[in-house]
């Protein structure tokens, strides 16, 4: 394997454990270079969704309502009452353990060591679009993984495509994902 040298861009941690990956942009300023990964500043969020549309509010809105509902260690919403504010507090904020790529994900070995994070790629028409390492088990027209990368192809982060009872199935298999990396670990 080659060392990470991949250009990544995209919003939220540098360091995220929790990253998602989107075939779109949105067409707002976020002062960023083509060449790194943005953490946003509280307020950005709802300025993108104002300045971009309801399709972006929405993308927010359901990365945060799943993160809210993971109860894993990765990223910490213990201190928020409810997924709004921790959308408007943390999401996809310095340290705040998570990101939201446009870059395809990278699985060069990092040139430091790095714990493993989750890669949950955004639709499964952008997933086909990727050169994704093999062993991407298809769970049905929805759902992949593959645990060996940490990867889950999910529907596309909106109300209808990745309803609530979705939302738990993606939850479900995240956790599954944190179990194996325990099981290899011990």
């Amino acid at each position: 394997m080659t060392k990470a040298t991949t250009t990544l861009i995209g919003l939220g941690d540098n360091d995220a454990q929790f990253n998602v990956y989107i075939g779109n942009r949105p067409d707002f300023d976020f002062n960023v270079s083509d060449d790194n990964v943005h953490p946003m500043s509280k307020g950005e969020i709802y300025a993108c969704g104002q300045a971009c549309g309801n399709g972006w509010r929405k993308v927010f809105n359901v990365y945060a309502k799943l993160v809210f509902a993971c109860t894993s260690e990765r990223v910490g919403t213990k201190e928020y009452h409810c997924w709004q504010d921790y959308r408007d507090q943390k999401l996809l904020q310095l340290k705040s353990g998570t990101s939201l790529m446009f870059t395809p994900p990278s699985f060069a070995v990092p040139a430091a060591p790095a714990p493993p994070a989750v890669h949950i790629i955004m639709g499964r028409t952008y997933a086909n679009s990727l050169k994704l390492p093999h062993g991407l088990t298809w769970l049905d027209n929805e759902f992949a993984i593959n645990h060996e990368h940490q990867i889950i192809v999910c529907p596309y982060f909106d109300y209808r495509q990745l309803s609530n009872i979705k939302i738990i199935r993606l939850v479900e298999l995240i956790a599954e994902l944190n179990s194996k990396k325990a099981h290899h670990e011990t």
